[in-house]
């Protein structure tokens, strides 16, 4: 027996149905062209990161090699939601079927914990390098970097696992229709025909509960990272600041609307859907903006590169 039977036997409801971001017809095609234009640059800017900093000699710190992997995470994390969000703007029915779903609420929380981890590591690894700058090198050394990396997607893993095991235990009888654009803990949680009380407290615990430890994690270390830079140069306090300040915004702008769509008990906010867009859609994209555009070292990278690309090619038609 499949697993798509098994889904049968347990639940009445074998497909969703997703009202996604508006039900205007005009305005589905302008979310077309707008999202569609958003994905593309999320996923084009975040491969030439990752290019960037695979081909540059220069850009070999613990801090890119996150950072490389936060554009591979941001790729994938996008990936889940968006294609089917944009494609369901140019069809009348959004449907996805059981298995659909709760594969997309896997991978989204799944990705989603590991870009949480690896942002609160990057945090990490400013804080040693400007409050501890003589011990940088031996603290983060390669395999250190390694491990954390390991241990952010295993973290995120863990976490997705639980997630999708509350939902898949609870019973679907009748409604169907989600009042989202993907399938996510909350929604589902509305729809069940089971009593959801352990399970909302279980998703509140596991998701925003690592959601605000995070940021006040974050938010300490910043806090720590400022205080001392009064006792750097103006040059070094300059660098640092500009650094912090592009992993600063990413927090902000990560870790606001995460923590307020599952810090608290499951409900039917219509905001929901708008506040999600900016944890799927809109840091993602922004994400390689931020980093290249305050990041001289980057900027200079990306230009070394484009320029050995055109001198080839010109050897290539001598």
């Amino acid at each position: 027996m499949d697993l798509s039977s098994v889904v049968q036997n347990i639940n009445n409801v074998t497909k969703f149905v997703l009202l996604g971001l508006t039900q205007n017809d005009e305005l589905q095609k302008i979310y077309f062209v707008v999202f569609l234009f958003f994905y593309l640059i999320n996923v084009l800017g975040n491969l030439l990161i990752i290019v960037t900093v695979i081909l540059s000699s220069r850009l070999n710190s613990p801090m890119y090699f996150f950072l490389s992997y936060l554009s591979f995470v941001d790729i994938c994390y996008s990936s889940v939601t968006c294609p089917k969000m944009i494609a369901d703007l140019l069809t009348e029915k959004k449907t996805i079927s059981f298995i659909g779903c709760i594969a997309q609420l896997f991978g989204v929380h799944f990705f989603g914990c590991t870009e949480i981890f690896i942002l609160t590591v990057m945090a990490y690894d400013r804080y040693i390098a400007i409050c501890k700058p003589l011990h940088y090198t031996t603290i983060m050394t390669k395999q250190v970097c390694g491990q954390m990396v390991a241990y952010s997607w295993f973290g995120g893993l863990m976490h997705s696992l639980v997630q999708t095991l509350v939902i898949t235990h609870l019973q679907f009888c009748g409604p169907n229709v989600i009042d989202h654009y993907f399938c996510d803990v909350h929604p589902l949680l509305q729809l069940a025909c089971t009593d959801t009380y352990v399970a909302g407290i279980i998703v509140v615990a596991n998701s925003g509960m690592i959601a605000l430890s995070c940021f006040l994690i974050l938010v300490v270390s910043y806090i720590v990272i400022l205080v001392s830079l009064r006792s750097h140069s103006s040059e070094g306090r300059r660098k640092a600041l500009s650094t912090c300040a592009s992993h600063i915004t990413v927090v902000i702008l990560f870790f606001g609307p995460c923590t307020f769509t599952y810090i608290r008990p499951s409900s039917n906010f219509s905001e929901d859907k708008s506040v999600a867009l900016f944890y799927t859609v809109i840091t993602p994209m922004l994400n390689p903006l931020i980093y290249t555009l305050r990041n001289e070292e980057m900027k200079n990278a990306m230009k070394k590169l484009w320029h050995r690309k055109v001198s080839s090619n010109e050897k290539t038609k001598m």
